[in-house]
């Protein structure tokens, strides 16, 4: 594996896009749900700095709700193995549910949380919403409600999203060639 500081990290999509893009998302939001009450489930680690940018942009009350799931290693590509590492969640019963991911690829993670919430709670109304949409390496069908943006298959770090721990501070999404 390459060290951190020999990546060669090509730029894929710059700050300045990613912060209009999430107000566009919002605005949606805004609109659908205009005062109603949200609860926004981001999946941790890699969809934190997308939800408190996302949330920042959010009309309405908002209460915000952490989860830890894992379906990636140390390499390039998922597993395909989701692992519940904390996914303690409020009595959802009712509630708008947002869940804010970082990146949907071959929708195991999304697949797993959707049916988990699906099947535990009865919410009044649930979107899932992905800042990445990998389509090409869709394993299952399964979609966000809505996306930022749509990627080609490349190991996509920063803005939350991380290379083996690291990257995640960057305020651009880069990409390195596998």
């Amino acid at each position: 594996m390459k060290t951190l500081d020999k990546l060669d990290i090509k730029m894929l999509i710059d700050s300045r896009s990613i912060h209009s893009k999430i107000r566009e998302l919002a605005e949606v939001i805004n609109e659908e749900y205009k005062n109603e009450e949200v609860y926004v489930i981001s999946v941790l680690k890699g969809a934190v700095m997308f939800t408190v940018d996302f949330i920042k942009e959010l009309k309405m009350p908002v209460q915000l709700e952490f989860i830890r799931l894992s379906s990636y290693g140390s390499g390039f590509t998922s597993n395909g193995k989701v692992r519940a590492v904390d996914i303690s969640l409020p009595d959802l019963n009712g509630k708008n549910v947002l869940v804010m991911e970082d990146i949907i690829d071959t929708g195991h993670t999304a697949q797993f949380l959707s049916n988990f919430i699906k099947s535990n709670f009865k919410v009044k109304s649930y979107k899932f919403i992905s800042l990445l949409d990998k389509r090409c390496r869709r394993e299952v069908d399964i979609n966000p409600d809505l996306y930022g943006f749509e990627i080609d298959d490349k190991f996509v770090m920063g803005y939350g999203l991380d290379y083996d721990g690291y990257c995640r501070n960057y305020d651009y999404i880069g990409y390195i060639e596998t």
